[in-house]
């Protein structure tokens, strides 16, 4: 049986990929930071446990309460208060930061003495294709006309991030996903993607085998080329 932790598991995308992963045979502990409102992900079969990404005790304690774990899905992030020059601040970049950066590292490095004692460990970090440059000076592309600086640097620094845990961690399956411009409360569910479409690269990485590619990035129609 394969043991799964999501992070930001109580909603959208989160609750759409712990729907997926229980589906495919996963056993899925559900982190939220506010296990009352884990009605929907404990409907599905997942186990809700309160985890704070900006939290380390309630990461410590999440962690702890998982009896082991195969694959971590770094989920959880923030669009945050600031989006264009003029109303953005240093602390509305370091809170956007914290949650979607800081965040993935806190979670990870709790959650790596149980993943290296898995078979086949696997972590996917939930990245954007606002994170990634050549999308958003390109014309056309959906990423294009977004004015966010702390959201689309948070998740180029994520996608950076993933590739050098891959490097350090070999044995593992360490990939970022694109979930495309999906129809969430992150966008006033405006996207042309349904959740399921959303979570397509997150769930395909999740499943990886121990031969799969590892420091990659991914959409749903496969890998992105950097």
């Amino acid at each position: 049986m394969t043991t799964t932790l999501i992070t930001g598991a109580n909603r959208s995308l989160g609750l759409e990929t712990a729907r997926r992963l229980i589906e495919a045979g996963h056993t899925v502990y559900a982190g939220m930071r506010d296990t009352a409102a884990g009605e929907e992900a404990r409907a599905l079969g997942a186990h809700p446990v309160r985890l704070d990404v900006t939290d380390q005790d309630s990461i410590d304690a999440a962690v702890a309460s998982v009896p082991e774990l195969d694959v971590l899905v770094n989920n959880a992030g923030i669009l945050g208060s600031a989006h264009g020059v003029d109303d953005l601040d240093a602390a509305a970049m370091a809170s956007v930061l914290d949650t979607n950066v800081t965040g993935i590292v806190r979670v990870t490095q709790a959650a790596l003495p149980k993943l290296r004692a898995s078979a086949a460990p696997v972590i996917v970090n939930v990245a954007s294709g606002v994170g990634f440059t050549r999308w958003l000076t390109t014309p056309g592309h959906d990423e294009y006309p977004v004015p966010s600086i702390p959201y689309a640097a948070s998740k180029a620094a994520v996608i950076a991030l993933t590739v050098q845990y891959a490097k350090n961690l070999p044995t593992f399956r360490v990939n970022a996903s694109d979930p495309g411009y999906t129809a969430t409360a992150f966008n006033g569910n405006t996207g042309h993607q349904t959740v399921t479409e959303g979570t397509d690269a997150t769930v395909a990485l999740a499943t990886l085998g121990a031969d799969g590619p590892t420091g990659e990035f991914h959409d749903r129609t496969g890998r992105i080329a950097y």
